[in-house]
């Protein structure tokens, strides 16, 4: 069930919330919503998992270009955890997630459990946000789910043994069908502040990454990804050996997290974070 709170700017943001046990914040890719995360609730251990559309995205308020940010993104987070009481969560960041994860374990590590990270890491291909340069804040061409579900396998290099279901599901998600053709379920500005991203100056993430130690960190790598590189989970694992890590045969950017690979990994983690 959707729910509601309002941040110290005055805007709505949906959320959801459900289960006992270990909580576990989901947060989702850059132009994504809550839904990100329906294919891995079913097979996740119990626990108390909640999940948030960014300003902007889905069933959130919109706010303007200039408010969509990793800073932003991670402070809204935190007024959710405040929202709901919970001093501390583990976080499962897919992508855009991901680096939300990292910077809160920056600013304000004493609210984490571990940091799990869906297909990113300090380093960003440049091919991969080249991609999404290509499509962010754009409406799709096609103008029906079918069509859209039918175009999938085709403009989605990278990926392979999906199921024609699976690409329903996926324009379903992150599309709302309309007389007037398919439109994207996320404030188009959002171009803008990707823009703004993409053309600024090189960040080194590597500090907010090893922020996270001692903490539980995990990170599952799409096997044809252009996002993340083997390499920088290489170095990733160098510096903590003790790295959770797996890669998903069959997927680019991003894993769905219901691959048996990926389950493995959610599931090693949360244990993990058990033990802190």
């Amino acid at each position: 069930m959707t729910k509601h709170f309002t941040t110290p700017d005055g805007l709505k943001l949906a959320y959801s919330d459900e289960g006992e046990g270990l909580p576990v914040l989901c947060l989702s890719g850059l132009t994504r919503t809550m839904r990100d995360f329906d294919y891995l609730r079913p097979h996740l251990p119990p626990c108390r998992m909640i999940r948030m559309d960014y300003r902007g995205r889905g069933g959130s308020d919109w706010s303007g270009a200039e408010t969509y940010t990793v800073p932003q993104e991670a402070k809204d987070a935190l007024d959710l955890l405040d929202h709901l009481g919970l001093e501390k969560v583990a976080v499962i960041g897919t992508s855009r997630g991901g680096l939300i994860g990292m910077l809160l374990a920056m600013l304000a590590k004493p609210r984490l459990i571990g940091l799990l990270m869906n297909d990113v890491g300090p380093v960003i291909e440049r091919a991969g946000l080249e991609r999404i340069f290509d499509y962010v804040g754009r409406n799709p061409s096609k103008k029906t789910y079918d069509a859209a579900a039918e175009a999938m396998p085709r403009v989605s290099p990278g990926f392979a043994n999906v199921p024609a279901s699976r690409w329903r599901e996926e324009v379903e998600k992150h599309y709302d069908e309309t007389p007037d053709g398919l439109r994207i379920n996320y404030d188009p500005a959002l171009r803008q502040s990707f823009l703004a991203a993409f053309e600024g100056p090189a960040v080194d993430l590597w500090p907010l990454y090893d922020a996270i130690a001692p903490l539980p960190v995990a990170i599952i790598r799409g096997a044809n990804s252009d996002l993340l590189s083997r390499e920088t989970v290489a170095e990733m694992a160098r510096r903590r050996p003790d790295l959770i890590q797996t890669e998903v045969p069959d997927r680019a950017h991003i894993p769905y997290l219901d691959e048996p690979e990926s389950i493995a990994v959610v599931h090693q983690f949360l244990k993990a974070c058990q033990n802190v």
